[in-house]
């Protein structure tokens, strides 16, 4: 059963959610809803052609901190100082980098001008935050999301060039602030370097214990 949501600040039991996770639409991006929606494992997934989508996924794709692999030549990439990282300093800028970047799959993207808006607002409140990969003062590389406790929920990264947005994942995994990261969509590169897929219970028993 899909919900609809009105203004009234509330989410229904994720446990409800269709088989490919869709729970409800309609709602609002404001930072109340958003914060409420990631504190109970539920993300927003639209375009602009459809309502807003709110989504909790049967399974989770995740990485844990202690659980990270590096391969050899990403070390080697690593000790190169090739790449600069920076935290929260072009939030903007990797969000629209992250909006314009071509998926495999897809048309378009799911980066609305609203949500882009939205996050940037979170960003300002101290919830929402980037990782920025620089080479020769161009940024070449990053990823953006949102924290609830110690969980990190990624939104998206960007690479214009090989290997920058394993940087910004290792660098965001590596500060020892996360417990854990919230991958959300599977890819290949992601589970070589340790992400795997749980449960929606156990994903919110996460949420629950480091909150």
């Amino acid at each position: 059963m899909i919900f609809q949501l009105y203004e009234r600040l509330i989410f229904p039991n994720p446990e409800l959610a269709e088989p490919d996770g869709l729970l409800a639409l309609g709602g609002d991006l404001t930072a109340n809803r958003l914060l409420l929606a990631y504190q109970h494992g539920i993300f927003p997934w639209y375009s602009d052609d459809t309502p807003i989508l709110w989504y909790s996924p049967h399974e989770r794709f995740v990485l844990y901190p202690n659980e990270l692999r590096i391969s050899k030549s990403m070390r080697q990439v690593l000790r190169s100082d090739r790449f600069k990282v920076t935290v929260n300093q072009n939030f903007e800028a990797v969000i629209n980098a992250c909006s314009v970047v071509p998926r495999e799959g897809q048309n378009g993207t799911w980066i609305t001008n609203d949500m882009k808006h939205a996050y940037i607002n979170l960003h300002r409140l101290g919830y929402a935050h980037s990782y920025e990969v620089w080479q020769n003062d161009e940024l070449v590389g990053g990823l953006y999301g949102v924290h609830t406790g110690r969980v990190f929920c990624g939104e998206s990264m960007f690479s214009k060039v090989s290997n920058a947005s394993k940087i910004a994942l290792i660098a965001l995994v590596t500060k020892g602030l996360y417990e854990l990261v919230d991958c959300q969509v599977y890819t290949e590169h992601l589970e070589s370097m340790g992400a795997k897929f749980i449960s929606r219970q156990a994903y919110l028993q996460e949420l629950q214990a480091n909150t």
